[in-house]
């Protein structure tokens, strides 16, 4: 599946459409939820409006240009007055972006909020758990949808955390925020649906693209997790690499971490690597994204991986270093087919992996890193609900 900007665009970026708002987080909340995606071409072509002279005048290109050839270069950012110089080309609406939401109440997607609020079916609903879940859907499907007119790509939609192990719960509410897309027009070509990388949300992820579904797979932190979501067919797989690091650096005893660190490799990016050369090697159709992406040596060791997620300081720095055409040697494709090709695998490694054998293999760090990051979503879901508890019902609605 081609995730390209002319046919598929790429998926994982959140609105930078609230200029007046000057609306942030602080770094940590949100880093795999507002994400933008900029025009690989934005240096050459807005170079008269935004002050910089064309690289293309001297021929020099600049470092951004230079590896945006190899791979797409998502900004991981949570500052959305930026949006002039990287535009957003698709959005992801989770509970991080509604808690932002719901503290800033003059942003354009407020009234998003407060129509979920005000919708009948859910207030109608007795059950107090019910009712809030039912509001807390309606505001994510309505955000997406908003999302959905401001950028040409695709909205991917945070599912519940805490249904990450219960596949038909994953299931079920999919269909039902799918229910509530096509209700208010949004087609599912549009969607991707974010789901924890628990064998029950790779299990969901596969009977769900088995509908023609698309699902972006996150929380991966073992190669076990990662070929196992290749197999189920999951659109976008997307791996952390900061997170794998900052583990090893600080705990010891997961053997697959240790054997990237006995062959002289970082951890997080030798994860990638393999990643990448098991869907390419084997024809898995999954797009691999790297996050938590730490400095310009991680992105020039994962050139090549379909989509890298940046933070801005990095972006910008690449933006700003101009590389002349002699030095164009310098960007090596890291990761390609040929390199997948020559990539040699264990037989336990071709497993087809099942319940059993991902319990197995994942590692320490694997586990407790999904731990975290499933607990991270969880209390933002949480806190979300407990806002929308106490504004309901809204006013002047």
């Amino acid at each position: 599946m081609s995730l390209s900007l002319q046919s598929s665009p790429s998926p994982f970026l959140s609105s930078s459409t609230l200029p007046k708002s000057r609306f942030r987080f602080a770094n940590g909340c949100c880093s795999s939820s507002l994400l933008f995606k900029f025009n690989k071409s934005f240096p050459a072509n807005h170079a008269s409006s935004s002050g910089f002279s064309s690289s293309l005048d001297t021929g020099l290109t600049t470092e951004l240009d230079a590896v945006s050839t190899f791979s797409e270069i998502v900004p991981d950012t949570v500052i959305f007055d930026d949006f002039e110089k990287f535009p957003p080309t698709a959005a992801t609406v989770s509970s991080s972006l509604l808690l932002g939401i719901l503290g800033l109440p003059d942003t354009i997607f407020r009234n998003a909020v407060d129509m979920a609020l005000a919708d009948s079916t859910c207030s109608k609903l007795a059950n107090h758990e019910m009712r809030l879940t039912c509001f807390f859907n309606k505001a994510l499907v309505n955000v997406g949808a908003d999302l959905a007119k401001l950028v040409p790509g695709r909205v991917s939609t945070e599912v519940d955390a805490r249904l990450a192990y219960d596949t038909h719960g994953i299931i079920r509410r999919v269909h039902d925020l799918l229910k509530l897309y096509n209700e208010i027009d949004v087609p599912p070509e549009r969607l991707l649906f974010k789901i924890p990388s628990t064998w029950q949300g790779i299990e969901a992820s596969r009977l769900l693209e088995s509908e023609g579904i698309q699902t972006h797979l996150t929380f991966v932190y073992s190669f076990a997790q990662a070929a196992a979501a290749a197999q189920a067919g999951a659109s976008v797989i997307q791996i952390f690499v900061g997170r794998v690091r900052d583990w090893a650096r600080n705990h010891s005893g997961d053997p697959e971490i240790e054997a990237a660190i006995q062959r002289g490799e970082d951890p997080g990016l030798a994860l990638v690597t393999k990643a990448y050369n098991y869907i390419h090697k084997y024809g898995h159709n999954s797009k691999l994204m790297a996050a938590a992406v730490r400095n310009k040596q991680d992105l020039f060791s994962l050139l090549g991986v379909d989509y890298i997620i940046a933070p801005l300081k990095i972006l910008q720095s690449l933006k700003e270093s101009i590389t002349a055409p002699d030095e164009k040697y310098s960007y090596v494709r890291r990761l390609s087919p040929q390199s997948a090709a020559n990539y040699d695998f264990t037989a336990e490694e071709l497993t087809k992996w099942d319940q059993l054998s991902l319990g197995s293999a994942m590692g320490p760090a694997s586990a407790e890193l999904l731990a975290a990051g499933l607990d991270g979503y969880v209390n933002q879901t949480k806190r979300v609900e407990e806002l929308l508890d106490k504004i309901w019902p809204p006013p002047n609605v």
